[in-house]
């Protein structure tokens, strides 16, 4: 039986085969650890990373509000370099809690997937 993290890479793999960011729609790349939450706007055509955001650098009391702090934080960076939609990469992990926070927490702040 495969790990749990072995299990998401092959997921994420599948989901990356079909999406792919460029300059007018970046990817929003999403990572979740067990304490902490990171986005990342990816112009894979270039292979750069044009805004990125940490739970560390937000305020939150729960980690669904912290994941909702970096959405609307990856949503301002983006912004400030001309983003205005993105293409949303789960990362392999279900769409639920704070991936799903993080995400609504962005398109509130103008981010459209």
């Amino acid at each position: 039986m495969q790990s749990k993290a072995t299990q998401r890479q092959r997921r994420h793999k599948r989901i990356r085969a079909k999406i792919s960011g460029d300059a007018s729609r970046p990817r929003l790349s999403v990572f979740r650890s067990n304490r902490f939450i990171s986005a990342q706007l990816i112009n894979d055509e270039l292979g750069m990373t044009l805004a990125s955001a940490f739970s560390r650098e937000v305020s939150g009391a729960s980690a669904l509000e912290r994941a909702r702090a970096v959405g609307a934080f990856i949503a301002r960076r983006g912004k400030e370099r001309g983003v205005t939609a993105a293409i949303f990469d789960r990362g392999g992990y279900r769409y639920a809690g704070a991936i799903k926070a993080l995400a609504e927490g962005a398109r509130e702040n103008g981010l459209q997937f």
